[in-house]
Formats: C-alpha cells, structure tokens, sequence
C-alpha cells in the first residue's frame, strides 16, 4: 500500500451505548439487480483473508438479503478508501481511523465521510526485527539498528507515539526508505537489522523466513491502545439511506462472526474471486487479522464497538504527532446507532 499512513466514563461501554448518540439524527460495475438497492464498497487494498468476511456475506448472500446489491473493489491504501467515499464514487469503503482523524482536521466541520464500524478493534502494527542481529521482544533491543520502512507508511509515522512512551529519542535507531514491494527482500538479504510491517501483512516475510529467527515487536503492547480500519460511509448515505446501511452492518456482522468462528468458508470465498491466492498463506494471515479483529475489548463490547476513552485519547496523539491544528471530536468521527444489537455482535472465544 503505497499510503497507508497513519495519519473509564466511556471504558467499557459498548459503541451502542458509549457513541450512538455522538452524532447523527473504478471499475466499470455490472448493472444493479432488479429490486436490489445497488452499493458500492471499496476494500482499502487487495483481496486477502483480511477482508475475506466481506466476501463470504457476498457469497452467502446475506447482502441479498436485506436488499442490496454490494459491489467490492479492491483499494489502494487507506486515504484513497477515504477520498473515494468523500468523492461520491464509493458508498462505503474500509479505511484507517488515525488517516480519517488527519482528514476530518483537514476538512473542520464539513468532512463527509463517517465509521460506522470498527472492523480492526486494534490497529496491528508491528516492527519485525532479525534475533541474529540481536533483536528481541523488547523495543529496547532496537536501539542504534537500522529499520526498513516505506516513506509515508503508517508504521512509520505512529512511531514517534511508541517513542514518547520508551522516552526513547529521535536517534534511537536509523530508518532505511525502502519500497514496500522490496521490503522482504530487504529483511531476508540483512541489508537492515528490523522493518515496519502490518502484522497480518507480514506472512509474505513468515513464509520466506522461519518466524523462529524473528522478533515481532507490536506497538499495542508498547501502551498504544489504537483503533484500525474501520467501515467508513459517507454522511448521505447515513442520512438519505441509513435502513440500507444497517441492513449492510447486519451482513457483514453476521459473515464476521462466522468466520471468527471458522475461517475455511471465507477462505473458499476469496478463492472464487482471487484463484490464484495460496489458501495455506491466508489461513495463516487470518489467524493474526482474528487477534486484532476480536480483540480483548471485544469480550465485554461486541464487534465493532469502541471506547470513547481510547477514540479521545487517539485523537489527541494524532494530532500532536501531525500537528493537527483542528483535531475532530469522537462524535465527528463515528455514527454508530446503527450497529446490529450488541448481542448479534458477540463473538466466542475474543
């Protein structure tokens, strides 16, 4: 991705609760069903398992049935997800909330686009680092090594926050721009000791590199508590449609759910549409997505909820690490009264 950029009074609240009342009140596509409410929907990059519940409610036809006739792209990154709806050309689209924070700064008071849905309960970013170069499980380990990073990948950008907290300076260790296509090669050659990676992305890495000669270092356990993508709808969808919104939610809730539960239904939906994906590669990638979808929060909360605290609390690191001169309050960013019960969006096992 070429822009993934990174742009309790509420604790443990689910989003129903804590956030309903916050706010409110391409390709050439084959023409819309007879009787079927026609909308588009843009993935923020390509087809994986990462996005593979959107593809099993398409296939399943739970989108059917509550009248809509989806169409999925593929996306190229998280600010074009983001430009695409606020442009008109998508109706929805997956995209990250600290790059839709940079956006609704700005665009103060007028940004058009909105989460309806925390898909990403955690954000997964990681660093990726060589033990033969000393590297551990300890971000202390990375200090005076050199890290391989796309220019403006969020990764990157997010790491001034982990720094803040390890009171680690600006020289702590050396970045090395690499292209996001040469990075593998980059880490497998040992031209760099460590790179940034979103952790589900990494198994490109795993699959040339024994993951036993690895240390993955995740920002969340650096104290970052950072929402990821998100579904993201544009504010007339929300106030012209908002029954076809939740009727889509419902969808893709229940495909979510079910593939937390078993991942192979999924798996066989993403193959119909991308023959030539490895299903041994995306097994193991969902396997890491699942950690960040249902993640602890969601055991008390449901998919697709989030904490005020937290969404604050983000907002504020945002915008210190960009500047951001008019940061956006929470009930700009989310219009969550739309969310399927919260009993519908829990899940075993989180």
């Amino acid at each position: 991705m070429d822009r993934r950029r990174f742009l309790s009074s509420f604790a443990a609240l689910p989003a129903a609760t804590a956030l309903a009342g916050l706010s409110r009140p391409a390709l050439a596509q084959p023409a819309p069903a007879a009787g079927l409410l026609p909308l588009k929907f843009s993935l923020d990059f390509r087809v994986t398992s990462q996005t593979s519940p959107f593809f099993l409610a398409l296939a399943r036809g739970y989108y059917r049935e509550e009248g809509l006739d989806v169409t999925i792209d593929t996306g190229a990154g998280s600010v074009a997800s983001i430009t695409r709806v606020a442009s008109g050309a998508y109706d929805m689209s997956l995209g990250d909330i600290s790059s839709l924070i940079e956006f609704h700064a700005q665009n103060p008071g007028k940004a058009a686009v909105q989460a309806v849905y925390q898909y990403y309960n955690r954000a997964p970013f990681v660093i990726i680092g060589r033990k033969d170069r000393g590297i551990t499980a300890d971000f202390a380990s990375l200090r005076g090594k050199r890290v391989a990073a796309a220019a403006v990948e969020s990764t990157r950008r997010l790491w001034p926050m982990v720094a803040n907290r390890l009171k680690a300076g600006p020289d702590f260790f050396e970045w090395v721009t690499t292209d996001f296509a040469v990075r593998d090669n980059v880490m497998i050659r040992g031209d760099v000791d460590a790179a940034t990676y979103f952790h589900d992305s990494a198994v490109s890495l795993f699959s040339r590199m024994p993951l036993e000669q690895l240390s993955v270092l995740e920002y969340a356990k650096a104290g970052l508590d950072l929402y990821g993508n998100a579904i993201l709808a544009s504010r007339k969808l929300i106030a012209d449609k908002p029954q076809a919104l939740a009727g889509f939610l419902r969808a893709t809730n229940r495909a979510l759910r079910e593939t937390v539960a078993d991942v192979e239904p999924a798996l066989a939906a993403i193959k119909a549409r991308e023959p030539i994906l490895n299903l041994e590669v995306e097994r193991e990638r969902w396997n890491i997505t699942r950690g960040y979808v249902a993640a602890a929060d969601t055991r008390a909360d449901g998919l697709g909820a989030v904490r005020g605290e937290l969404v604050s609390r983000q907002i504020a690191d945002v915008a210190a690490v960009f500047g951001l001169e008019k940061p956006p309050a929470a009930a700009e960013l989310y219009e969550l009264s739309l969310l399927p019960p919260k009993a519908e969006r829990m899940v075993a096992g989180a």
